[in-house]
């Protein structure tokens, strides 16, 4: 039985899961259903996607057949560069919605710093959950220079920052910034897409507590109130990755894990951001 997935509190006020499901290349409405009822059924409730992958739809049917009342499950999107760089936030969020079949999402992120547009972006979002159709807003990919300039044009702090973050790609500087914002840290790719399943030294730390690689990988994330958000279409893998919750790494193993950073970056900028300054002001 997996443990209860506990949940951070945000700087709105909000709370967001410590650990969801990431739908990143779930197609079609059947991979959609399977994987939101496995994770229904292991006590997963964030559930995070987005404009760019194209499955809006089918995550909002699957969840709304899912059997959980909407105030119990937290839902992310994202608005996607496009959109930023012609001025249709509004009308790209409003489309995610409806594609999602819902009145309001929990969390709306700026899914990459435009250059040139996230700024403006950012107070499209203030004014949208100004109208209560969204409950916290954040950002996705910031880096320190694009959190700092959001704070010289608005009084409103990211809730969250979605990152790549996992044992090989340790951000302690950008994960440190925020912590000392306010801004909740959320893992992305949190897996490595697999780079560390065969490490040695997450499999004997694991294997103390009859959990696997990926598991103890996570397990250092959670730990340190990093939400993380796996994805996978396979319901024991889903099930795997939510059973975080039931074991305590302790100091040493903590830090052995985080020995292991070799700024491993398993996801790769979007082809309309290449031969720009995106990580730049």
């Amino acid at each position: 039985m997996t443990a209860s997935i506990p949940d951070i509190q945000l700087n709105d006020g909000n709370h967001m899961p410590l650990a969801g499901l990431g739908l990143y290349k779930t197609a079609g409405s059947a991979q959609a259903t399977q994987a939101v009822a496995a994770a229904i059924g292991a006590g997963c409730r964030l559930f995070d996607t987005a404009s760019a992958y194209k499955n809006e739809s089918d995550v909002g049917a699957a969840l709304s057949a899912c059997g959980i009342p909407r105030d119990k499950l937290f839902i992310t999107t994202k608005v996607w560069n496009n959109a930023q760089r012609i001025g249709d936030v509004s009308g790209a969020f409003e489309r995610s919605l409806d594609r999602l079949g819902l009145d309001y999402v929990d969390l709306y992120l700026i899914h990459w710093p435009v250059p040139g547009c996230y700024a403006a972006t950012w107070k499209e979002l203030e004014r949208l959950k100004a109208s209560g159709r969204i409950r916290s807003i954040g950002v996705s990919n910031f880096e320190i220079v694009h959190l700092e300039q959001l704070s010289r044009i608005s009084d409103i702090v990211p809730a969250v920052n979605q990152i790549e973050y996992h044992p090989l790609c340790a951000r302690t500087a950008l994960l440190q910034y925020c912590r000392s914002h306010g801004i909740a840290v959320q893992a992305y790719a949190p897996l490595a897409r697999g780079a560390y399943a065969d490490r040695e030294v997450l499999k004997t730390i694991g294997a103390k507590y009859k959990k696997t690689a990926a598991q103890t990988g996570l397990r250092w994330l959670v730990q340190q109130g990093i939400s993380v958000i796996p994805k996978s279409v396979n319901p024991d893998r889903i099930r795997g990755n939510l059973d975080l919750f039931d074991f305590t790494l302790t100091d040493a193993e903590m830090d052995t894990i985080s020995a292991m950073d070799e700024q491993l970056h398993t996801s790769h900028v979007p082809e309309d951001l290449l031969g720009t300054d995106w990580n730049k002001p």
